[in-house]
């Protein structure tokens, strides 16, 4: 009766290819697919949400990645969520910003287009559809960034 001692792959070699396989699914085809930073005040969670699912139903080649935080800007955390803002920021092709009545209010908006412009991302902003929000944020008017309508033709012509 033997113990069977197989030549079957490590606990440790199966970790590895489990963790590549990972790392492979988060990581877009940069080919098919762009990773879009969206930039937008936190009291927009629920419409942002609406638009996302809007985008994955419309099998759109944009994959959209955000933090999502109600974090006031100059908390004691600010500059540790800054950093992981910008590495998000970094790996994205682009940023979209979804323009409110909201949006004008938020530091973290403002510094995301900022910080975006400053990395060489291309920049764009879009509101809900039906009239254009009449404040905007200041980064949006210092740097004459474009508000059109939330459409999937849309984004794509203004990210292309």
């Amino acid at each position: 009766m033997g113990s069977g001692g197989g030549g079957g792959p490590s606990r440790a070699d199966l970790q590895e290819l489990e963790d590549i396989a990972k790392k492979t699914l988060r990581e877009p085809d940069m080919e098919t697919r762009r990773n879009v930073f969206i930039s937008f005040a936190y009291d927009d969670l629920a419409e942002v949400n609406l638009l996302r699912g809007q985008a994955k139903n419309e099998n759109s080649d944009i994959e959209f990645n955000d933090w999502s935080l109600r974090e006031p800007f100059d908390s004691k955390r600010a500059d540790y969520i800054r950093s992981g803002i910008e590495d998000r920021i970094r790996k994205s092709s682009a940023t979209l910003v979804y323009v409110s009545e909201n949006t004008a209010s938020s530091k973290w908006v403002n510094w995301e287009i900022n910080r975006s412009i400053e990395l060489g991302k291309k920049v764009i902003a879009v509101h809900k559809g039906g009239a254009k929000p009449t404040q905007l944020c200041p980064a949006i008017k210092e740097h004459g960034i474009k508000v059109i309508p939330w459409t999937q033709d849309g984004i794509n012509k203004a990210l292309s």
